[in-house]
């Protein structure tokens, strides 16, 4: 079981930078590989960025490639995702999700932080 707790959503302007923090629990996080999803209003819930378990190979949606950047600290038992150059359209809920290495489904998520980017 793993529990993930979303931090550092925010009101920003376009053009602007946050940071957000996924904290989770259970000594196990290594072994999760990692994501980051967003839901804006009347939209399904989509794909932002993941990482492996050592954090070495990332992925991420067209949409914010080159703008956002996902790491993880094991140590931590933390995920980020940095995210510069924000646009009014990155304005949505942002998720943090966990799976095992041998599923495609993300089991665990977190209960989600709001960013809004003004224009």
């Amino acid at each position: 079981q793993v529990q993930l707790v979303e931090s550092g959503g925010g009101l920003v302007q376009a053009g602007g930078s946050l940071r957000l923090s996924c904290a989770a629990s259970g000594r196990t996080f290594s072994r999760y590989v990692m994501g980051w999803f967003r839901q804006a209003p009347e939209k399904e819930r989509v794909f932002v960025a993941s990482l492996t378990l050592s954090g070495d190979s990332t992925y991420y949606a067209d949409s914010v490639k080159g703008r956002f950047t996902i790491s993880r600290d094991n140590a931590k038992n933390t995920v980020y995702l940095q995210m510069n150059s924000l646009k009014p359209e990155d304005t949505a809920v942002y998720y943090c999700a966990a799976r095992r290495v041998v599923t495609s489904n993300y089991e665990y998520w977190g209960q989600g932080t709001q960013v809004t980017v003004s224009s």
